[in-house]
């Protein structure tokens, strides 16, 4: 008898030994890619530290890319580098808040554009085509045509386009909750409140007087020219609350793409999950759309530029995303400031510019499979 079994023995254990070589290639594989897709992060990273300084560079005033990064060590560390008077007051306090903010905002549309597209599983989905920019126009148009904001003061604009930002996400969520929270109702209930919003936003125009219409022409172009330091603290504690609550979604955002009831089926409640994400990333891009205007494209074209080199690791996509729309923005932001001399272009206008024709080759260049394999 033990003869007779004695073949079969020899057989698994070749067997085992086999998977376990395999597997152990395997994942000697992920690390490896692993690894690149985090050196890559670190190369964009990089790539966003020097961009800073060459942008400071451009403009009116002769300045070096050394005497950048000069004055803004003097500042951190004054007893090791000199600081002209000049120069702290061009690169410090006028350039770099705006590169600044261009970052985080270019960061934070990144990081929501992946996550409305993964959770809503549509590749159009991003801040803007779900509304919330609609409504933070409409909270301006409401206080430069009739006056009717929450607070008044330097905040006035600030605070409404906030509000009714706000408002328009807690709408689409709610509404969304009533029919039950599917991608489908999610994204239709998005784009009523787009079309809701932007005709309210003309009906305003139409009662508006000259330098009303202006105001509201103005901050429907988006703009970074906003940011100062004094307003970064706000900026800083929303992120620190935000992204870390996104990235505790990766893992489920990643069963998510293979359906919800598979997700289900693995412990992941799909509902919830898309609710609170939306949740979060709203009240992160209605903090950033109040500063900014309307700025379009970032985060539709970011996760998908993400997507195609990172891969579908929510955990490393979420980051990638935000890492090249904070590029994506400030370039954008540089051109549209130097590209016709001493007229500078509204930020918004140039990401259009760029991302339709960047957005189409990326389509054209993109296989022909389904968004999500």
């Amino acid at each position: 008898m033990s003869s007779e079994y004695e073949p079969v023995s020899e057989h698994a254990k070749k067997h085992r030994t086999e998977r376990k070589k395999k597997l152990e290639e395997v994942q000697k594989e992920h690390k490896r890619l692993q690894g690149r897709k985090v050196t890559f992060l670190a190369g964009i990273v990089g790539a966003i530290f020097i961009g800073i300084g060459f942008i400071i560079t451009i403009g009116p005033l002769d300045i070096s890319f050394f005497q950048v990064y000069e004055t803004l060590f003097a500042k951190v560390i004054p007893s090791f580098f000199n600081m002209d008077g000049m120069y702290e007051q061009i690169v410090w306090n006028i350039r770099l808040p705006r590169i600044i903010g261009g970052v985080f905002a270019g960061f934070g549309f990144g990081i929501c554009g992946c996550v409305m597209q993964a959770v809503l599983k549509n590749p159009l989905a991003s801040p803007f085509t779900l509304g919330i920019s609609a409504g933070a126009h409409f909270g301006v148009a409401l206080a430069a045509v009739f006056g009717v904001a929450v607070i008044g003061g330097a905040y006035l604009l600030i605070a409404n386009a906030f509000l009714f930002a706000m408002l328009c996400s807690l709408f689409i969520v709610a509404l969304a909750a009533l029919k039950g929270a599917t991608s489908e109702t999610l994204i239709l209930a998005g784009i009523a409140v787009n079309y809701l919003f932007s005709g309210l936003s003309q009906l305003m125009a139409y009662f508006a007087n000259d330098e009303q219409l202006r105001l509201m022409t103005t901050w429907g172009m988006g703009d970074l020219s906003a940011f100062s330091w004094n307003k970064f603290l706000l900026f800083f504690v929303i992120f620190a609350i935000c992204t870390p609550l996104l990235m505790s979604k990766a893992r489920d955002l990643n069963l998510m793409t293979i359906g919800d009831d598979s997700a289900k089926s693995l412990g992941v409640d799909a509902d919830r999950v898309r609710m609170f994400t939306m949740m979060i990333s709203s009240f992160l891009v209605a903090t950033i759309v109040c500063f900014t205007g309307t700025i379009g494209f970032i985060g539709l074209v970011a996760p998908h530029m993400a997507r195609m080199i990172i891969g579908a690791d929510h955990r490393i996509l979420i980051p990638a995303s935000g890492i090249l729309g904070a590029l994506l923005l400030i370039a954008a932001d540089a051109v549209a400031m130097n590209i016709i001399g001493p007229v500078v272009i509204p930020t918004g206008i140039m990401t259009a510019l760029l991302g339709v024709p960047f957005f189409l080759y990326l389509i054209l260049k993109g296989k022909r499979k389904e968004f999500w394999q």
